[in-house]
This record gives structure tokens, sequence and C-alpha cells, in this order.
């Protein structure tokens, strides 16, 4: 019989592959998001899917909506993704934390009303400052100690420690999940949005400037989505932490992958400048591997492929 799975911020660019998992699955997602333009989730998703998604028009500040939501659609399972980004938070620090605190507060309350036992929602390293690695340099594991330097990243660690709470508390366990920078069909906002806006860029045939430079940890979307419906279906009792792993690379080498699957011109169009990331360049990620082993690894490479080719298709009105 198909769950019923509630995601917040699933108009987002993971909430949407979040989505398109799930539909995949044969199980039916109830979208609840303060949005109302679904465009990313029909990037990705076929039109005869895209009928079977319940849509709730839905504030994670609002604690009654979010119970209410999760209450009448028989909710199963929660993949809590909604929140603002850097940028945001740091324009507006209250409305930041009303979104990213609270609303993780009110989703974690909303479970507990409902019985349900388990969620997932997401983290992110920017919990991590610049200078915290792990031994010798080394990327930094869950327990290295955090000192973010972002509103965003101080939110995130916060509900961290709301979970270990819930679970010590109420005992609902949660798996937060800590993404670096995630690229893929529908990722278009945010500083680590401009990969995906320079891919998109080169197909269209426009020049764009990638505003940051140096080494990141480069993470495919739909990877990042399994992950998500992996940690919110099973996973350890507890308020578990895992970062999210891809390819640690620099700026340049990516800057040739879409030189390289884009059309003749690209390389004078898409330009690189400005300062490498204030969080570590890569993130280990052995203890999900060990959690979840059979979590796709898309290659960069092949993954910038699929992106490019997937914005070829949308310039030319083909549905997923």
């Amino acid at each position: 019989m198909a769950k019923s799975w509630f995601v917040t911020g699933a108009l987002g660019c993971i909430g949407a592959w979040v989505v398109k998992t799930i539909l995949d699955r044969g199980d039916v997602p109830v979208v609840f998001d303060l949005g109302g333009d679904p465009r990313r989730i029909r990037d990705v998703v076929d039109p005869a899917a895209f009928r079977r998604i319940r849509f709730v028009r839905g504030d994670v500040t609002d604690s009654e909506a979010v119970a209410a939501a999760v209450r009448e659609h028989g909710v199963e399972r929660i993949v809590h993704l909604a929140g603002l980004q850097v940028p945001f938070c740091k324009a507006d620090p209250p409305a930041g934390a009303r979104v990213n605190v609270v609303g993780t507060v009110n989703v974690f309350a909303a479970a507990k009303a409902a019985g349900i036992r388990r969620l997932a929602y997401a983290s992110s390293a920017a919990v991590y400052g610049p200078n915290d690695f792990g031994p010798g340099g080394a990327p930094p594991v869950e327990d290295t100690a955090c000192h973010p330097t972002t509103h965003y990243g101080v939110y995130k660690l916060a509900n961290e420690g709301t979970a270990r709470i819930y679970f010590q508390d109420d005992g609902i366990s949660s798996v937060a999940i800590r993404p670096l920078t995630v690229y893929g069909v529908g990722r278009d906002q945010g500083m680590t949005s401009d990969p995906t806006c320079a891919m998109r860029a080169a197909v269209r045939g426009e020049p764009f400037r990638i505003r940051f430079s140096g080494r990141t940890d480069y993470q495919y979307v739909a990877d990042c989505a399994a992950a998500f419906v992996a940690a919110a279906d099973c996973g350890p009792e507890g308020a578990a932490v895992y970062n999210l792993h891809g390819e640690s690379v620099d700026m340049a080498e990516v800057r040739e992958l879409i030189v390289r699957y884009g059309p003749p011109g690209t390389a004078e169009r898409i330009t690189v400048e400005g300062p490498e990331l204030p969080i570590p360049p890569a993130l280990d990620g052995s203890a999900i591997d060990a959690a979840y082993p059979d979590l796709p690894r898309t290659p960069l490479a092949e993954g910038v492929r699929q992106t490019m080719e997937r914005f070829r298709e949308l310039e030319q009105g083909i549905s997923s």
C-alpha cells in the first residue's frame, strides 16, 4: 500500500527531487510549502506522476497548520526541508530564525502529535566554520567541533540540538543530513547554486560568472534526495547526524566539465571569479556510507552531463 509522505520545502531544489523519488517508489507526496509555484517539480517529474501529488499551501512557522496537514493526510513519513538560505538569513535574521528554527520545532511537534516516530531533515555543511577540520586537517566528521560563521549555520546547528531533545524526551528518532554544494536541475538560489546556474547559462549560450573559487564538495541532487528518502524511511534509533560527501574538486575542474558539455563558445562565456567558500572543502561521509550503503553515487562528470542534457530538454519544451 502506498505511503503518505509529508515534505516541507518541497518546491525547492532538493524538495522537488525528493518528491520525484517518492513518486518513483509508488508513494504519495504531500507537498507543504508557502510558495505556489511548482515549476521545479514540473522540471523533474512527468505530467502523469505530477497529478498524484497532494499540494498543501502552508507556512512551517504556523504550528497548527503543520500539525493539521500531517494529521489530515494520514502522513507516515516526514522529510523536512523548508528553510531560508544564507543570504536571506543574513538580510533578516529574525525571519530566518522563525523559519529555520521554529519551523523545525513545529515539524517535530507535529510528528509527536501524530505518533510518527521517525523523520529526516536538512542540516547543512554550514554548521562548520572555515577551520573546522578533523585530525591532521582531514575533512570534518560529524562530531568535529562546529563554529559556524553565518546565522544560517547557527540555526542549522540549533536544529540538531532540537532533534536530540525530541529523542531524549519523546523517543522520536531523526536523521539530519548535512549537504554541501548540491547541484542539478532546480538549483537556482544561494551562493552555491552558481555552478548549476552556469550550466543552464552555458546551454542557453549566455555569459555567467561563478562567484566563488577553490575546492568544494559537489553532490548531485538526485543522490541527495535519495539520501533524505532513505533516512526518513529507516535508520538507527536516536538523533543521528550525517555528513553528505560527493566529489571534492576545484571550481576550475567544474568549469572544464561545463565547457566540455556546452556549445561552442562556452569557454569564453563561463568565468570564475571570487573567494573560496568559508567552510571546509570536503566532508567525511563514511558514516552515512556505512548506515546506508546502497545510496546512489553519481560521478561528477555524469551528473554535470545529465544536468545540462535536462536543461537542453527544458529549453526545447520537453517534459520529464
